[in-house]
């Protein structure tokens, strides 16, 4: 994914989408030879037979070909990649449209400098890694030392360790806005 990034946190997340959901998901990079990128889904009901049965479970895309209207929800993983991410301003709009348009944006460990830098944490409860905590606060955000927090459409958590409440909070989340758009 990129240097920095918390490879526990990928790899969970993308083994949840993969194995358990069955679902295909894209690597969002600044461009297409940069390695920083947002872990996104599609339900696997846009795609086809073909694609399922050959197992294409992932593409590399370029953010500013995308929008947030064709994915289910964003995914960014911890480590220090999120503060490179960040820097790339359509990285920041994909995140900032997904949770305008009330999809699930999840966002674990250092995760949170992303959701900070593009908007969406304000008024909102949220937890990260300990040592931004200060960050979230000063982005507006309600911080809490918590394994998960779900705010509406946003989930957050705090390192790798929590990875299971992480992956079962976005899930059921997932779920609730699906039945509910």
């Amino acid at each position: 994914l990129a240097q920095g990034h918390e490879f526990r946190e990928f790899n969970g997340v993308r083994h949840l989408l993969v194995h358990s959901l069955r679902a295909d998901y894209a690597l969002v990079a600044a461009n297409t030879s940069d390695a920083y990128g947002n872990l996104v889904w599609r339900g696997s009901s846009r795609c086809s037979a073909v694609e399922m049965a050959m197992n294409a479970r992932h593409t590399i895309v370029q953010a500013d070909t995308v929008t947030a209207v064709e994915f289910d929800a964003v995914i960014v993983p911890g480590g220090y990649a999120p503060d490179m991410m960040r820097r790339h301003p359509a990285m920041v709009k994909l995140v900032r449209e997904a949770a305008q348009q009330g999809k699930v944006v999840a966002a674990i460990c250092h995760a949170g400098w992303m959701l900070a830098s593009a908007g969406v944490i304000e008024g909102k409860n949220v937890t990260s890694f300990f040592s931004i905590k200060d960050d979230m606060v000063n982005a507006g955000g309600q911080w809490s030392d918590s394994e998960v927090v779900v705010d509406g459409n946003l989930v957050t958590s705090r390192k790798p360790d929590d990875l299971p409440a992480f992956c079962r909070a976005a899930i059921q989340d997932r779920k609730s806005t699906r039945l509910n758009s």
